[in-house]
């Protein structure tokens, strides 16, 4: 149902996560005493995760400080718009069975770095809206 306060249509779980599915780019919050932080960053969704590929620095440092992150991805045309929120559990991928395995999926930095730590995002909560585009409406 569409309101002021709640616009667009309440996706399913499944159809939230074809919207995962079909985008590589997003974003991840993350907050350590209090302060929140947010990255744009690629990643791919596999096996109902995410996966995402970094180097040591302050996202890694927060992720480690603080397990629990949300996750945004949009996706906008000329006449509809997705909004898709994951909300769960990061970890490093430690184990050289698991780095192998990620290794063969098509995940590839955004930029042109070299980044070896993969951290896996396990989720507890996803759910997403679809808007139909448009002008204002007029005024009663």
């Amino acid at each position: 149902m569409e309101t002021d306060e709640r616009p667009g249509t309440v996706l399913s779980e499944a159809d939230s996560w074809k919207v995962l599915e079909r985008n590589q780019h997003g974003r991840l919050a993350v907050s350590v005493l209090g302060e929140p932080d947010i990255y744009p960053l690629n990643f791919i969704a596999h096996n109902q995760r995410l996966l995402l590929r970094t180097n040591p620095g302050t996202k890694l440092a927060e992720l480690t400080v603080n397990e629990k992150v949300a996750f945004e991805v949009e996706e906008i045309d000329d006449a509809e718009a997705w909004s898709v929120v994951l909300k769960g559990t990061a970890r490093v991928i430690e184990s050289q069975s698991e780095i192998d395995e990620a290794d063969k999926l098509p995940l590839k930095p955004w930029i042109p770095t070299r980044k070896y730590t993969y951290v896996e995002i396990t989720p507890t909560r996803v759910h997403g809206r679809h808007f139909e585009l448009g002008d204002e409406p007029e005024r009663y």
